[in-house]
Formats: C-alpha cells, structure tokens, sequence
C-alpha cells in the first residue's frame, strides 16, 4: 500500500503524514527539508538556486520511490515526484526563475523517472486557502520560510487546484484543511481517517 500527501507549504502534510502513520502503522516517508542544502539559498535567491533545489528534490523523490517498491511495504509519503514536476518546476518557470532551457533539461529526467514510478494508491491532497497557510507558516517558525511572498503562495495555490482537477493517476481523497483541523480536533483527525478507510477499502462514504 502506497498512501500519498499532496498540498501547498503550510498545509499539513508533514503532521498528517504522521498522525496517520502512527494509526494504521505504516512507514513514513517524509520530504528532506533539514537536511536539504540548498533551501536557505533557494528562498533568499530564487533565479540562482530554483535549477539545484528542484533537482535535489527529484532525486530524493525518485529514490523514495525506489525504497517504496524495494520495501514492499505500506508507506505513507509527505509529497510526492508529481508535485515537483507539476506545480513547482512549472512555476519557477513561468516566473523567470528557470530559463526554458533549464526547464526542458529538467522536464526530460522528469519523463525518464515517470516511466519506471508506480502512482500511489491512494493521494490525499490538503486543500488551504492563502491566509491559512501563511498563519501556519508562521506558527511553525522555519527561518527559511520567512522570505517566501503571498504571491509565490498563491502562483502554487493555483497550479494545485488546477492539477488536483485533472488528476487520474488513481484514487483521489481532498481534505479541506480550512474546515478540517485534524491537529487540535480529534474528531476532525477521525473523519479524515474514516474517509481514508473509505476510499481504500471501499465503505460506504
């Protein structure tokens, strides 16, 4: 069993990929923020460092997705090598910060990974609005993210929803993580895990 968590920065996909890993037992895989060099840089440079973090994020998604098919195991990922290629390399694109070139360089090792990826079986995507994921954001207090504009927030934002519409990779689960406070609210924590149930062993909805 592979179980995905997709969303913006400040979503909740970190806290969600564990509270739901420590319910059903399965194996977190989460996304390589604290050891990732080229963050700092990134956020405080974007046009000079875009090119190096996108390539350290898909050679780490893609080895994930490795581990995932060597272990055999139920793993449950924080982000996934889709949302690397489909929201935030396309946009570092769209607002100068990759030249075509680059991008082209990136978009076809992109294609060679994706031939050998498997989907998840299950993606859940937490949907947020703005202002939620700036108070989130905050609130958990990375330096790094200090910089990050509501425009940048918002160009993400967009391409998410408009990539989450055409999504068929297979099951597709959205928690709406304004309404749903699955953190505080143990309730909310078991509707999420009741729709999870749903959507992968087929209960009523």
């Amino acid at each position: 069993m592979h179980v995905a968590i997709a969303g913006n920065i400040g979503s909740g996909k970190t806290t969600l990929t564990g509270l739901l890993s420590k319910h059903y037992k399965w194996e977190p895989h989460y996304e390589d923020v604290d050891d990732n060099p080229y963050l700092d840089d990134f956020y405080n440079q974007m046009e000079r460092w875009s090119f190096n973090l996108q390539i350290y994020f898909l050679n780490s998604r893609f080895r994930q997705i490795i581990e995932i098919r060597e272990k055999n195991k139920n793993i449950i990922q924080d982000r996934t090598i889709y949302e690397d290629a489909y929201i935030f390399a396309p946009n570092l694109h769209a607002m100068g910060l990759m030249s075509k070139r680059v991008y082209e360089n990136y978009c076809s090792l992109f294609e060679l990974m994706e031939r050998v990826s498997e989907s998840p079986d299950l993606f859940i995507y937490l949907r947020s609005t703005v202002p939620n994921l700036v108070k989130q954001i905050y609130q958990r207090g990375r330096e790094y993210e200090t910089s990050i504009s509501i425009d940048y927030l918002n160009r993400l934002n967009e391409r998410y929803e408009a990539w989450i519409h055409e999504y068929d990779k297979g099951k597709l689960l959205i928690v709406d993580v304004d309404k749903i406070d699955f953190v505080n609210n143990p309730e909310h924590l078991g509707e999420v895990i009741n729709r999870v149930d749903a959507e992968l062993h087929g209960l009523f909805k």
